[in-house]
């Protein structure tokens, strides 16, 4: 075997998954020796690496030299990183819902990242090329285009046929979940903070404008702050909003980046599982955690009613339904909090009124690794 080359195992085979592993195979020094999935591989004749799929954790755990985790399932995703890192091997994941549920857990026990392509990783790349440009962040800014709280299903279910995607995941893009969850990764990850339970969210086409409006709310409070901008005729990009040096405001001027004193830098695209290959480079080469939710995360993701939920009602999957949406909170003020990452196949026990956050109280959660590790971020023993 070549020692230069790097053996790849991919979870996953949606189409992050299936995408990371086409650019994978590509490379000169790397592998793709296994892909993992539950789906029965005799009817994934559309797959086109499939000498290379399996079923079997134990044959992908030890044919591999790093994992990437994609499958989009908090709880199945928990399981195999945990068999990886029991492993000793990187992990690398696309899976922002996981980490800020679980990857607390993971980081106290191994190495895993969350890779660039998504916002939270291109974020934390533009954090780092900042501040290499001496640039002090104060926000962390991702871009939507559209936000709608409570979307009926049949738009939800015409939006997943148009675009190839599953329901649930469309629903998350849009009443806010996915969006929440990403800059709750960033602030754990970065150093930063939230400002307020369930963010800002202001609304603006003009990023400077918004930047610098949320950069003297970052100073007032003290700390940077992630934030998300609903800005229709913005490209789906990141930007981060800093400050410089007094001395390189002439150069900054003539730099077209206005008068400062805050600049806003933006990134007006992520390619998702394009820009993959890029972090387990950077594993590989001793490039250290891009972003990771930290071994001691300041900011989590409630899970707030999204109607009236009554006792016996079964939640099968909190990101993405119709029932619930995920909400940014500060763990400092509420660690009661249902964790929207573990809310899977649970039973409502009280009555949760429309727009209230679910706690503990409120509902049965099965015994699951995920459920263990997410009690250990909460600083909670037993619930």
């Amino acid at each position: 075997m070549n020692q230069n080359i790097t053996r790849i195992g991919i979870a996953g085979t949606g189409l992050i998954g299936k995408g990371i592993a086409i650019e994978v195979e590509k490379q000169t020094d790397l592998e793709l020796v296994k892909v993992l999935t539950r789906r029965d591989i005799n009817t994934m004749n559309d797959y086109p690496f499939s000498e290379v799929l399996t079923n079997s954790i134990d044959e992908f755990i030890a044919s591999c030299n790093l994992i990437v985790e994609c499958s989009g399932d908090v709880l199945y995703g928990t399981e195999v990183i945990d068999r990886a890192i029991k492993a000793s091997l990187p992990v690398v994941t696309m899976n922002a819902e996981l980490q800020v549920t679980t990857g607390s857990y993971f980081a106290k026990r191994g190495f895993i990242t969350e890779a660039e392509g998504d916002q939270p990783g291109c974020l934390a790349t533009l954090h780092e090329n900042v501040i290499q440009m001496g640039f002090k962040p104060l926000v962390y800014g991702n871009i939507k285009g559209f936000l709608n709280l409570d979307p009926a299903q049949e738009d939800m279910e015409f939006w997943s046929n148009k675009n190839g995607l599953g329901i649930d995941m469309t629903t998350s893009f849009t009443d806010g979940t996915k969006v929440q969850i990403e800059q709750a990764l960033v602030a754990n990850g970065l150093g930063a903070g939230i400002a307020v339970d369930g963010l800002l969210t202001p609304s603006s086409d003009d990023l400077n404008a918004i930047g610098e409006e949320l950069a003297e709310e970052a100073a007032r409070l003290g700390y940077p702050i992630c934030e998300y901008v609903v800005a229709p005729k913005a490209p789906p990009g990141v930007f981060i909003t800093a400050t410089h040096d007094p001395r390189q405001k002439e150069a900054l001027r003539y730099f077209k980046m206005g008068e400062g004193p805050y600049y806003t830098i933006l990134q007006n695209y992520h390619f998702c599982h394009l820009e993959v290959v890029k972090t387990i480079r950077r594993v590989i080469n001793g490039g250290g955690v891009l972003l990771n939710n930290g071994e001691n995360p300041s900011v989590s993701v409630a899970a707030i009613a999204k109607r009236t939920l009554k006792p016996g009602e079964e939640i099968k999957k909190g990101i993405g339904s119709f029932q619930v949406r995920g909400e940014a909170v500060k763990l400092t003020t509420d660690n009661n909090h249902v964790p929207i990452g573990i809310l899977v196949n649970t039973v409502i026990k009280r009555q949760v009124q429309e727009g209230e956050i679910i706690t503990f109280d409120d509902v049965e959660i099965p015994e699951s690794l995920a459920f263990t590790a997410c009690l250990e971020m909460l600083n909670l023993q037993s619930v």
